[in-house]
């Protein structure tokens, strides 16, 4: 397979995302664990950089990952747990969020293990069908399996690091926030996010055809 040059603009949101995933790290309100959070972001966009040169995606598989990545980048500088949008929502002149919709713990890890189905859903599923043999019908299936199975592994790796940390950063760290169920709740969001997209991807292709990635020349 041909070797290409990533299109100028993924390779600017691939850019913009591993800048915003440096600059969170700065200044971080939680300097020990922070790192933690963002350095895997910017590995996974390293090798993205190198990934799509062979194997190209296209503009939504590519925008749809690096929205995550931001958004897990903004939880990342404030672990999780301490992400302030109700300070947010006041300084725009708005009620708080909590106040809003009477939240009793800071839900953006929610938000984000939704939107790693719902977003990464897309270039599992584009990937999957341009480059295996799989059908355009088992392609949305696997993708679907494969975000519940890697939400999974993430909770139990998760539990196995906050294992070496001392308690009181393993308990910041893992995000729990008291809730014993917080992991399953964090996989069937992840789920129905994948699962939504799976509608949304089998609807558009049935409309539409799969999206064809930008065609870069070749060097």
């Amino acid at each position: 397979m041909a070797v290409a040059a990533v299109p100028r603009n993924q390779l600017a949101m691939l850019l913009g995302t591993a800048a915003f995933a440096l600059l969170s790290i700065w200044g971080s309100p939680y300097p020990q664990l922070a790192p933690l959070q963002n350095i895997p972001t910017l590995l996974l966009l390293l090798a993205m950089g190198f990934g799509l040169r062979k194997y190209p995606l296209s503009n939504l598989a590519v925008g749809a990952t690096s929205l995550f990545l931001l958004l897990h980048t903004i939880g990342g500088r404030y672990i999780y747990s301490f992400v302030p949008y109700d300070e947010w929502s006041r300084a725009i002149g708005l009620p708080s969020v909590s106040e809003m919709f009477g939240f009793e713990r800071n839900h953006y890890d929610r938000l984000v293990h939704f939107s790693f189905g719902l977003l990464l859903f897309w270039p599992l599923q584009e990937a999957l069908d341009r480059y295996t043999r799989l059908t355009p019908r088992w392609a949305v299936y696997v993708a679907v399996e494969f975000v519940l199975a890697a939400s999974a592994l993430y909770e139990i790796f998760e539990w196995m690091l906050t294992l070496l940390m001392a308690p009181g950063n393993a308990d910041a760290y893992n995000g729990q926030q008291g809730d014993m169920w917080d992991a399953q709740k964090d996989m069937a969001l992840a789920f129905g996010g994948a699962l939504i997209a799976g509608l949304l991807s089998r609807f558009r292709i049935s409309r539409w055809g799969s999206p064809e990635p930008p065609a870069p020349s070749t060097r």
